[in-house]
């Protein structure tokens, strides 16, 4: 097909290779850059865009989430002369906002002088590969993974063949450690620990997304395969990739096209080999900890970070006590700083919030961004949330950078015109099984004004409470999943209409919609239906959230105390 049939990057892309773009870096004017530059620019770490000429943000690469005290430091002193805003993303990198566009090439030269670089970290790329936070550190390390990780990123760095010119962006995930602090199953790709004949490997996953679950590709890997396999799939990947429409382009709707057994006969033609079958995963979740032993007998301790903001000082504190110390730091993508290494359970500091299992984005940080999620998480119950290691995903717009739906509660920041006098609010998903990825979580309510979002969510959790259960996975397993989405969302409905909290009964099978409508009637016998779930969920959030006075049409309907 020709030239005119391609999506617009991918014209671009045809007339000029970014690794040619990059020979014109020194002369660049950054006061006048074009769509084209702004497009470039990402490849090689840097993201601006038209309405925001003169901001610039640059997200720097941490393979593995390891990054030594130095370069630590490093950060911290140009964070601190240029007055910039840092942020650690979802896939435990870095990231610097409020560039000003006459500091931008000297903060890129000062970066990338360090052992860090800025490469790739945007733009159609394989992004920063991630780990979990104690690779090769606890006694359930079975595969250190970082040296892999280390050949999967020189591998791609600089290369002129993939440098911007994949299809679309491509994230990896790969864990030797039988339990893990984040799941990795919304990646493209995720190499799971695996055992086949008493030997320890990799099991395949591809697919994955922030909207979708990386499937089983049933072929399991050695340790000294993975490589040789990675690079047969970014090939692959490569030549067969969809370069049409932008939004169809992820290695999600390649399976989707061709299925998983064609995308992995492409592979077997680069890697020459013939695949094995899965192994048994071998994945079992764990609880967040504070503090937490390694196998040499020393100690690891977790900075929880103001929901992924750091700022100068918090960097100089960390840097100077890791110094001192000699302990190691790391990133998690849960976007928190471990520091392990200690030789006594505990550190002269404590964490700034209590973040410990809330993912979020770059929030207003973001153009894209419709709310600040750092500022808004006051929206947020986050005693309920840490009493009971809920995992939130929190993003900041559809994009899904806070990975909503691969957490117990997902939320996404929209604005809104629906509620009378309010232009934001949040979209609201529950019931997902993450860690062990079989389920995306559903929407449970397009909008929730911000005013009402910190009543619904402790509702929420209320619910689960009642329930009995100690894993919210286990709930959403045994009692969301057995009815459906609309239901879902009409239970929490009456309940928060009638300000009561009566829970759901877990089911062995699902119901069908006659045994919903029954139950639902039953328990709420005054809770009015329209002519369908959908319908009434609908009228029933604009009763409940139509904020009073702004619309004219506007009636308070019912007589309820707020549940908080």
């Amino acid at each position: 097909m020709g030239e005119a049939k391609l999506n617009k990057r991918e014209r671009y892309k045809a007339r000029l290779r970014p690794i040619d773009y990059y020979k014109d870096w020194e002369s660049l004017d950054f006061e006048s850059l074009g769509e084209g530059d702004r497009f470039y620019l990402q490849d090689f770490g840097i993201f601006t865009t038209d309405f925001l000429e003169d901001e610039f943000t640059m997200r720097i690469r941490i393979p593995g989430g390891r990054i030594s005290t130095k370069d630590f430091q490093t950060i911290a002193d140009i964070v601190k002369q240029y007055d910039l805003t840092i942020v650690l993303t979802a896939r435990g990198g870095i990231q610097l906002h409020d560039i000003y566009v006459d500091d931008i090439r000297e903060i890129y030269n000062k970066v990338n002088a360090t052992a860090l670089t800025t490469w790739q970290s945007f733009g159609d790329n394989i992004r920063n590969i991630v780990t979990d936070a104690y690779d090769g550190v606890i006694d359930e390390s079975e595969i250190e993974c970082y040296d892999i990780i280390k050949e999967m990123q020189e591998f791609i760095i600089a290369n002129p063949r993939y440098v911007g010119m994949l299809p679309r962006r491509v994230s990896i995930g790969i864990s030797g450690n039988s339990v893990n602090v984040s799941s990795f199953f919304a990646n493209d790709i995720y190499f799971a620990l695996a055992k086949k004949d008493d030997t320890f490997g990799f099991n395949v996953y591809m697919g994955g997304k922030n909207t979708e679950v990386a499937q089983d590709a049933d072929i399991f890997l050695l340790s000294d395969e993975v490589f040789d396999f990675f690079r047969a799939f970014v090939e692959a990947f490569y030549l067969h990739g969809s370069r049409f429409s932008r939004s169809k382009t992820r290695l999600f709707y390649l399976i989707k096209d061709i299925g998983m057994e064609g995308l992995k006969e492409h592979i077997k033609k680069e890697y020459k080999k013939e695949f094995v079958s899965a192994g048994e995963i071998e994945l079992h979740k764990s609880e967040f900890k504070e503090l937490r032993k390694l196998r040499n007998g020393k100690f690891a301790f977790v900075y929880q970070t103001n929901f992924s903001k750091l700022d100068a000082d918090e960097m100089d504190k960390l840097a100077s006590f890791a110094t001192e110390k000699n302990v190691e730091i790391r990133f998690g993508i849960d976007q928190n700083i471990y520091l392990l290494g200690l030789d006594v359970q505990e550190v002269p500091f404590s964490s700034p919030s209590q973040s410990s299992t809330v993912v979020t984005c770059a929030g207003n940080l973001c153009p894209y961004a419709v709310w600040s999620i750092k500022e808004d998480t006051k929206y947020l119950p986050l005693d309920l949330i840490e009493k009971h290691s809920i995992f939130v995903g929190f993003s900041g717009c559809a994009k899904g950078c806070g990975r909503h739906r691969h957490t117990d509660i997902g939320l996404i920041g929209l604005k809104t015109n629906h509620f009378g006098d309010t232009d934001a609010g949040s979209r609201v998903f529950i019931g997902a099984e993450h860690s062990y990825g079989q389920s995306i979580g559903r929407e449970l309510f397009s909008m929730v004004p911000f005013v009402h979002l910190k009543e619904v969510v402790t509702l929420i959790i209320k619910l689960y409470e009642l329930s009995g259960y100690n894993d919210f996975e286990n709930y959403s397993r045994d009692t969301l999943s057995k009815y459906s989405q609309d239901f879902v969302s009409l239970w929490h409905l009456a309940n928060l209409e009638t300000s009561q909290s009566i829970k759901l009964e877990a089911k062995e099978n699902p119901l069908i919609l006659d045994e919903e409508k029954e139950l639902i009637q039953e328990v709420f016998p005054n809770f009015t239906l329209a002519e369908n779930f959908k319908k009434t969920v609908s009228v029933k959030c604009k009763e409940l959230w139509t904020i009073e006075g702004a619309d004219p049409m506007y009636k308070p309907k019912i007589n309820r105390t707020n549940f908080r």
